[in-house]
């Protein structure tokens, strides 16, 4: 049997997390686990990287986040009674294209609304975008955790029907594999709340970093972050056992509970995430009088050109423009043309002085046609290709230069 990690930190859990992407993705195969998950706190920042590395090295890319949940409401910058805590731990994981916008949308929610201490996120906002989502209950630190440690089972029960009632399907206790002050009392009182109330239970490690004789090193790490000295008995300790385990070690663990470890399987194959390569330019606002915006480029493009060529246009600066809006057209780029086009006629209005367009851009009769350069392409005989090449084609890139004031 193999094991997925579902619970794991890199060094984009900044001054917390001591592994390397790489690492972590080269260590999985080493251990041929067939995917691999990355949670860091509170944010997304090493996502793109990840998918990409886990990708080439033939790992399937989890994206995760193990995110910060507020008590109460995330713009309550208070704590209502003595000890209550700023924020609980919940680990988040996209399952699927919608999932993945989800994460995004509460990662960003979380620095923009939340913020307290942490970036964080509530029950309103997770139940807004729980599709896509698979939910695990997170460490130490969790809701349901706190609550079992407390000995308060009904809060307990409460918080585990709530994220279970959320996330239909979605959701599962976790246990950990490591010898943290009261994991082990927490593992059993997380298998009895699993088997009271129906709901399954997955293994994690919660890996802060690489290999066991990493400990010192990303001791040293933490005591950075916290402005700590190490010599400091009261400051924050973590357990030796947080690193990234084999298989063979985690069902060590769990001898009685081989579910915990096919669970992991089970989620990683739930996952169906894919990034499509092409980009997205965001919609252009049109005159009720056209449709779709390749015709209004058209439209604006050949006004502009008679205005800068006179009317009837030349053979010779018809043909260019044919050509030149024929391949912008065909690569999906009237959008990016449309946006360029009006905040430079803005800025141009309010008296902003714009540059005359540098750069490949200057190549481009269209650009030209629509005020966004000021440099006519056919007098110099410039190249349109240099910009925008339909044998390879390349996202276009317009260089502008404005006032700095």
């Amino acid at each position: 049997m193999s094991f997925v990690h579902l619970h794991t930190h890199s060094e984009f859990s900044l001054l917390d997390g001591a592994n390397r992407i790489s690492d972590l993705v080269r260590k999985s195969n080493e251990l041929e686990m067939p995917a691999l998950a990355l949670t860091d706190h509170g944010c997304l920042f090493g996502a793109w990287t990840f998918q990409k590395e886990a990708r080439k090295q033939g790992i399937k890319p989890i994206i995760g986040m193990e995110a910060y949940v507020a008590p109460g409401d995330r713009r309550d910058r208070t704590r209502s009674g003595q000890g209550e805590r700023a924020y609980y731990h919940l680990v988040l994981l996209a399952r699927d294209l919608q999932g993945y916008r989800n994460l995004v949308k509460l990662s960003s929610i979380g620095y923009t609304e939340g913020f307290y201490h942490k970036p964080r996120l509530d029950r309103e906002v997770l139940a807004k975008h729980s599709a896509g989502l698979i939910v695990t209950s997170a460490c130490l630190a969790g809701e349901v955790s706190r609550h079992l440690m407390n000995d308060d089972e009904r809060g307990a029960r409460e918080a585990a029907e709530w994220y279970a009632n959320t996330f239909d399907g979605r959701y599962y206790l976790e246990v950990q594999a490591h010898d943290s002050e009261g994991q082990k009392e927490l593992n059993s009182k997380v298998f009895t709340l699993a088997e009271n109330i129906g709901l399954p239970v997955v293994a994690t490690n919660d890996a802060h970093f690489l290999q066991h004789e990493d400990h010192q090193a990303h001791d040293v790490l933490l005591c950075i972050g916290l402005g700590k000295d190490r010599s400091d008995p009261n400051r924050m300790h973590y357990d030796d056992g947080l690193y990234f385990k084999s298989h063979v070690e985690m069902a060590e663990r769990f001898p009685d509970r081989p579910d915990v470890i096919e669970n992991t399987l089970r989620i990683a194959d739930e996952v169906d995430l894919s990034f499509s390569k092409s980009y997205n330019v965001p919609e252009f606002p049109l005159p009720e009088t056209f449709d779709n915006e390749d015709a209004y480029l058209v439209h604006i493009t050949t006004k502009g050109a008679e205005e800068r060529y006179g009317a009837p246009l030349s053979a010779e600066v018809q043909e260019r423009l044919d050509y030149e809006l024929d391949v912008i057209l065909q690569t999906g780029y009237a959008g990016y043309f449309l946006i360029t086009w009006e905040f430079i006629a803005w800025a141009r209005e309010q008296d902003i002085p714009v540059g005359p367009g540098r750069g490949s851009a200057a190549g481009s009769i269209v650009a030209y046609s629509l005020g966004i350069t000021n440099l006519d392409p056919l007098e110099f005989d410039l190249l349109f290709e240099r910009f925008l090449n339909p044998e390879r084609i390349s996202m276009p890139d317009i260089d502008i230069d404005f006032c700095y004031e």
